[in-house]
């Protein structure tokens, strides 16, 4: 089905597969597949369509970003433990044309210190952090503001 302002492309990182069962005092109850049903639900409020991918390696995710330059209006990157030491996912996402945000259900800041630098945040628009389940919602609404549209 044809989205009439696009797709956004929601990037999963490694060991996101395992929300709901890893960690559930930091990353909550829900499983991945709830989060994704967040954030269909919040796209599909401004005429957005989304797509996922998750992959437990990094170069999956990289192609998929690179396939993502071709079609996607905006990316929504949760990149687990890449975020802190991927400079081949900056490179890759410095690439796209659009909107991008960072994401993640814990904040990053508040916790170890190998997990306060980003290598995607010098190329994303906007980081959402420490909202938990929220934060799905909350990185579509960026989106949207991004791309100036309105609810549907």
């Amino acid at each position: 089905m044809k989205h009439p302002n696009g797709e956004v492309l929601l990037l999963s990182g490694p060991n996101l597969d395992l929300l709901g069962e890893r960690e559930p005092e930091i990353y909550g109850s829900e499983t991945l597949a709830d989060h994704v049903t967040t954030a269909q639900k919040a796209a599909s409020r401004f005429g957005l369509g989304l797509q996922h991918v998750q992959s437990n390696h990094e170069g999956d995710l990289i192609e998929a970003i690179h396939e993502a330059r071709a079609g996607a209006v905006a990316l929504v990157v949760n990149a687990g433990a890449l975020t802190h030491t991927s400079w081949a996912l900056h490179d890759a996402l410095s690439a796209f044309d659009g909107p991008i945000i960072e994401l993640h259900l814990s904040n990053p800041a508040a916790r170890e210190p190998f997990r306060h630098v980003s290598t995607i945040a010098p190329v994303a628009s906007g980081v959402v952090a420490g909202f938990g389940d929220l934060g799905y919602e909350l990185a579509l609404i960026a989106v949207a503001r991004c791309l100036s549209l309105e609810e549907a």
